[in-house]
């Protein structure tokens, strides 16, 4: 049976395409659309909607009032079934010609949270996120009645999508490279230099540099434990971070910009526990440390909660206290490597693969190959 990948805007990293990646490889032979390929040349696709031939392709929120009507202008195709990878609107797909009519997947990261979870993203506060969102969720909900059968990246999602579109979901998360996490890294002169200047402990916070990611806390982590703090990642907070890195632990956070793949493997494996505050959909980057055999500390809300495990793997914080903080260290400094290893494993990409796979199978005439 020939199938029909969809996606949202590709670029050359984020989480969704790392997903996205994944599905190509389990289903080599679906055709492949999105919104518009910025991807650098990591992905090839079949098609891209009238957008990507305005001035508004790659301007994610200039373009978000035109996506409900791009995603529902796509060409003739033929296949016998689709799978859409939506986190905004992809969910929204709608082919002409045979492809029709044909079942159509969901594979969700996430409803919309500029529109239903503006609490977990500031980009959800905008005068004009706001409006769109007031006047697209009846639009959104009715087009997510139109999927055979969704599928969620954690129970945390899979509860805001009943919420928000009034659907049960299966749970599938999302496929690890945790084979790659599991080899020792492989660093350049500049990188291994980079490595040699950091303190031989410390606690590790990554992402890119931006409010929700709260990386303030990790390096209140760091007070509260007596540890230095290295902070890895890039982005428009920087210079605040470094500022209030002055202010509350002088001398004792270390910075490492944008690290490359190696760097960050190395960072990881280096690390005593990686502080991971914000609450995520998934959180793929607990899972690699993880597979690096360090431990985790995460919000005790959203998908972190689903893969580390409190006092096996790592800490869950629910009070992001001195008091809380400072126990979770301790709490993550006494699990095993080992069982982090082995927690990991079961966020394996074949494991996505496998359970993808049976999930299209299960909702696809005769399976999907």
């Amino acid at each position: 049976m020939s199938g029909v990948l969809v996606h949202e805007w590709l670029a050359r990293a984020g989480g969704s395409e790392n997903v996205f990646e994944t599905l190509t490889g389990v289903f080599p032979d679906a055709a492949r659309y999105c919104l518009w390929e910025d991807s650098g040349g990591r992905f090839a696709v079949d098609g891209e909607t009238w957008l990507a031939r305005t001035p508004l392709r790659g301007r994610k929120a200039a373009a978000l009032p035109l996506m409900p009507l791009a995603w529902r202008q796509l060409p003739s195709v033929e296949a016998d079934w689709v799978l859409t990878s939506s986190h905004l609107f992809a969910h929204h797909a709608r082919f002409a010609g045979p492809a029709r009519d044909v079942p159509k997947l969901v594979y969700t990261h996430t409803p919309a949270r500029y529109i239903w979870s503006p609490e977990f993203d500031p980009r959800g506060s905008g005068v004009l996120a706001r409006a769109v969102g007031a006047a697209y969720k009846p639009l959104d909900r009715r087009r997510a009645q139109e999927a055979t059968a969704i599928a969620a990246n954690s129970r945390f999602v899979a509860e805001r999508i009943a919420r928000a579109w009034g659907r049960e979901s299966a749970v599938i998360h999302p496929p690890v490279d945790v084979a790659a996490f599991g080899r020792p890294a492989r660093l350049d002169e500049g990188e291994q230099r980079i490595v040699d200047a950091l303190p031989g402990e410390f606690l590790l916070g990554f992402s890119r540099f931006i409010p929700y990611k709260r990386l303030d806390l990790v390096i209140d982590a760091g007070v509260a434990a007596g540890l230095p703090v290295v902070i890895a990642g890039a982005g428009p907070e920087e210079a605040n971070l470094r500022a209030l890195a002055a202010e509350r632990h002088p001398g004792r956070v270390h910075i490492v910009r944008a690290p490359g793949d190696e760097l960050y493997r190395a960072l990881l494996q280096r690390a005593l526990t990686l502080v991971f505050p914000p609450i995520e959909d998934f959180g793929i980057v607990p899972v690699e440390a993880m597979a690096t055999g360090t431990p985790v500390i995460a919000h005790a809300v959203g998908g972190t909660a689903e893969s580390v495990l409190h006092g096996r793997t790592g800490a869950l914080v629910a009070e992001w206290s001195h008091e809380g903080l400072r126990e979770a260290v301790e709490i993550a400094l006494a699990t095993s490597p080992d069982a982090g290893r082995a927690r990991a494993a079961e966020f394996a990409e074949p494991v996505f693969a496998e359970r993808i796979r049976a999930w299209v199978g299960e909702h696809t005439t005769g399976g999907a190959a």
